[in-house]
């Protein structure tokens, strides 16, 4: 029977809710100043909730006390059916400064022992090219035995293409590692879809994964540091879509203007198939006919299976039976998917 890795599982220290230091570290680090509004409210049950909304009264990421310990994640997967599992910080990333980091990467290293062999943990650094910051990155990856390192697709107004990150990468790239790239709340640019929840919520999500995706494809950065590995959550923001429409052919005849650039086509795509692969997120809530399209459009060898655990606990027994028994796909992808990518993307030891 194929074993199931999940590499979209949430960490946050396990005591973020009791240890006034971190749990500061956490709020003190929303940038108020840009809309970010960080508070702790308590629930009609007595949990609390670590709420995060962009501009206020605009809620966008909630995480509740008592999710995210060794123990709520190791009996999710047992339910589901999950073998292993690769942690990464949900959006925080984007703000968290360096001693806070290495407090989440220190608790996540101490989750992966008590784990017996089923948890792995990312990298998580500021990505700016201070000594402190590469020093932290190392220790992760040469003494925490990290198997990657995790950013967000932008940090503030800047995407990951932007020249300040570029120090930090050329490090990622001689280490060999790979990069996961979770999405951050909302885009950039991001009044367009405020009003409406699901619109802000998913399609936010949706629409920065893609500008994070075209942003990186198209700057040039992958011809600079051919070796980097990135993984997109969210499908890459349906990049599977886009593909051919951004990456168009030369016209048949000779037109009055060149409105498109064509000429750069092949070696976008071949960015998208040696740089550029995907976390199938939460795949039930994209819907078969998607996801099949997906897998045909970029390969199946692109794409690994992720929950999201604990956004929704039902998300990852339902991505599981999803992959299992309702893709119409042979039975090496669906491997590859649960299992091969995984292990091959990120060396893992299993």
């Amino acid at each position: 029977m194929t074993k199931v890795v999940d590499i979209n599982i949430h960490h946050l220290p396990e005591d973020l809710f009791t240890n006034e230091k971190i749990l500061n570290g956490f709020l003190n680090s929303a940038p108020r100043g840009f809309g970010e509004i960080a508070s702790v409210i308590e629930m009609e049950n007595g949990k609390k909730q670590l709420v995060l909304e962009k501009p206020k009264g605009y809620p966008n990421l909630n995480y509740v006390e008592g999710d995210y310990s060794a123990e709520a994640k190791l009996a999710a997967m047992d339910e589901a059916g999950v073998d292993y599992g690769i942690m990464r910080v949900p959006v925080w990333q984007e703000w968290l400064d360096l001693e806070t980091c290495k407090a989440v990467n220190d608790n996540a290293a101490e989750i992966v022992k008590r784990s017996n062999g089923r948890l792995f943990s990312t990298a998580c650094v500021p990505p700016w090219g201070g000594k402190e910051n590469i020093y932290e990155l190392e220790r992760n990856v040469k003494e925490l035995g990290v198997v990657g390192v995790q950013l967000a697709c932008h940090y503030g107004q800047l995407y990951l293409d932007d020249e300040v990150f570029r120090p930090y990468l050329k490090v990622i790239e001689k280490l060999e590692i790979p990069v996961i790239v979770h999405h951050t709340p909302l885009p950039v640019e991001y009044k367009s879809v405020l009003d409406y929840t699901n619109l802000r919520r998913e399609f936010g999500r949706i629409t920065d994964q893609a500008t994070a995706v075209g942003r990186e494809l198209f700057s040039g950065m992958f011809q600079e540091m051919p070796g980097l590995r990135f993984i997109h959550t969210m499908l890459g923001g349906n990049w599977f879509a886009n593909t051919e429409l951004l990456t168009p052919h030369a016209p048949v005849k000779k037109e009055a203007m060149q409105r498109l650039d064509a000429s750069e086509g092949e070696k976008i795509k071949r960015y998208l198939d040696e740089n550029i692969f995907f976390d199938l997120t939460h795949p039930h809530s994209w819907g078969k006919v998607q996801v099949e399209a997906a897998l045909k459009i970029n390969g199946a060898d692109h794409y690994m299976f992720g929950s999201s655990f604990p956004v929704f606990y039902s998300w990852m027994s339902q991505g599981v039976e999803f992959i299992k028994n309702e893709l119409e796909i042979s039975e090496s992808d669906r491997e590859a998917i649960f299992y091969g990518n995984a292990k091959k993307m990120f060396n893992l030891p299993i």
